[in-house]
């Protein structure tokens, strides 16, 4: 007679194993750097300390602050935008994946290649030809990156003295960029071969620029003027 609790057959189990073992695969990039694909959203009742932050302090401040008469007219972060300009390895396949590798482990989520919409001929640059790195962000990843961010990448930027707040667009739109992306803890300088400069742009659903930096000032990014 079999024992108790042995309801999954062989066949069963050796497809579970599978299963996990590609999930477990997913959360590495080539560098050997793991990836946190929602590693934290499939915890029952989590939800992103900044998330929470909006929710509980940032939003109630700015329909004071602004005097919004409907909880919907209040900006938020629509979603955020990374990219890596990586058209000087243009001709080396091998630094482009080394990019999509980083900005794979920075943000948590796969990147895509960015292509050249027309050739260059003085850059050596095909239409079409891979060029850089680009991830969009949303939800629970967005959250958690813009804290990542903010207290640990920012405070590791050498001589570090805030960011500009004028870099809007005049549509509620924020854009900086950082000199060096191994500021980010995600990133092992020692296996590193390449530094990358990497922009970083907010889209946020402000109808103003003053709207816009209230908000982002309301997560703490450290702006200098």
């Amino acid at each position: 007679m079999s024992e108790a609790g042995t309801s999954k057959n062989p066949k069963e189990a050796a497809k579970a194993a599978a299963k996990a073992d590609k999930a477990n695969k997913r959360r590495e990039v080539n560098t050997g750097t793991a990836v946190a694909l929602g590693e934290h959203a499939r915890e029952a009742g989590y939800v992103p300390r900044f998330k929470k932050r909006y929710s509980e302090t940032i939003k109630p401040a700015l329909m004071e602050k602004f005097g919004y008469k409907n909880a919907m007219q209040v900006p938020k972060l629509n979603k955020v935008v990374l990219n890596i300009g990586a058209g000087e390895a243009a001709s080396d396949g091998k630094k482009i994946q080394q990019a999509l590798n980083d900005l794979t482990a920075i943000a948590g989520q796969k990147a895509v290649a960015t292509r050249a919409k027309k050739a260059i001929a003085s850059f050596k640059i095909r239409e079409g030809l891979p060029i850089g790195a680009k991830v969009t962000l949303r939800g629970d990843q967005m959250y958690e990156f813009v804290d990542r961010l903010i207290t640990t990448a920012l405070p590791r930027v050498r001589d570090f003295r805030g960011i500009s707040g004028k870099s809007f667009d005049g549509r509620g739109n924020y854009a900086m960029g950082l000199k060096e992306h191994i500021v980010f803890v995600e990133i092992d300088y020692d296996k590193t071969e390449t530094v990358w400069g990497m922009d970083i742009v907010f889209n946020t659903t402000a109808k103003t620029d003053a709207e816009a930096k209230a908000l982002l000032e309301g997560f703490q990014l450290p702006f200098t003027n």
